[in-house]
């Protein structure tokens, strides 16, 4: 799997574990419903400062949405 689909993944499971809609994150990373729906289907490539924007308004670190879901490609 590559990294555009496990972070996308991974941004979806810390929303809905905030109870938050993909409406509510755009709102709050100043996007639109469109480009989080495309970063959660991993299509977009997002830059740090959109990580960044993206952990923050999840509470979490951009380190931990990277970090959520391990490489499946010969990595332990």
């Amino acid at each position: 799997m590559d990294i555009k689909k496990r972070l996308g993944l991974a941004v979806k499971d810390y929303r809905k574990r905030m109870d938050v809609s993909q409406e509510e994150l755009a709102m709050r990373i100043g996007a639109d419903q469109a480009y989080v729906s495309r970063i959660e289907a991993g299509q977009m490539n997002v830059t740090l400062e959109t990580l960044e924007l993206i952990a923050d308004a999840l509470n979490t670190d951009a380190a931990d949405l990277l970090r959520v879901l391990p490489a499946t490609r010969g990595r332990p």
